[in-house]
Parts: C-alpha cells; structure tokens; sequence
C-alpha cells in the first residue's frame, strides 16, 4: 500500500509521488510514516528524510525545520531546505563548519545562531559521506 507524499519549500516543490514509507527528522526523534497513519501534525527538526517509494528507490533529503503533516494518506512536508543528499557537497560542508566553529560569539552573532550553524554543518557533512 502507498500514500502520497510532497516536500514543498519556499523555493520548489522538491517531491510529489506515493511511497511506501517515509522517516522524518522530528524535533523530538525520528518518526517513520506508513499508509493508513493516523493524522498528526509534527515540528521538523535538522536531519535526513527518507523516502521509500513505490518503485523501490530510496530518497534521502537534508532538511532544516518545518512541519510534517499526515491527513487522509497525505503527507505533507513543509521546510526551509530540502536538499538532496546526493546534491551536498562535502568540501562545501566542512568550510561551513570550520566558519561556523570560528564564529566568535558576540553582538553580531548570538551563541544559540553559531551552535545551530554547527549542527548543521556537522550534519549536511555526515550526509555528504
């Protein structure tokens, strides 16, 4: 059985296609959804979304907040960024981590804004690999 998922972000809509199964980075853990899930509205936290799809092929995203939302076989994704994991780029990555590790906390950059820049570099280079 499948369920239809879609990613949209403020840019693109990333994904529209049923699948089987759907894993996603919630601010609290992961969630895994599957067909005939019971409505649920959840807060998206910084991480990988995986998407089984119908034809066997597995998708991996890299997403930063959001909602996820499921409501009669309907999951729908809403975030800042999903990117394709197979889009990363770990040189890119690691310069963003050694910029964010270099950041000196002060008026211009708040300690919360440098400590989230770092999880997400550590985390799009953990993707990147």
């Amino acid at each position: 059985m499948a369920f239809q998922c879609v990613i949209v972000t403020p840019e693109a809509q990333s994904l529209d296609q049923q699948v089987k199964q759907v894993i996603v980075p919630a601010h609290d853990g992961l969630l895994g959804i599957l067909t005939g899930r019971a409505p649920i509205l959840v807060k998206l936290g910084l991480g990988a979304l995986t998407v089984d799809t119908v034809d066997n092929k597995r998708l991996v995203f890299f997403v930063d907040g959001g909602v996820a939302q499921v409501k009669d076989d309907v999951l729908t994704i809403a975030t800042t960024e999903a990117t394709p994991v197979t889009q990363l780029d770990s040189a890119q990555a690691a310069k963003e981590l050694a910029e964010a590790t270099a950041a000196r906390v002060g008026e211009n950059i708040p300690a919360e804004l440098r400590e989230r820049s770092i999880r997400r570099a550590k985390k799009k280079l953990e993707l990147a690999k």
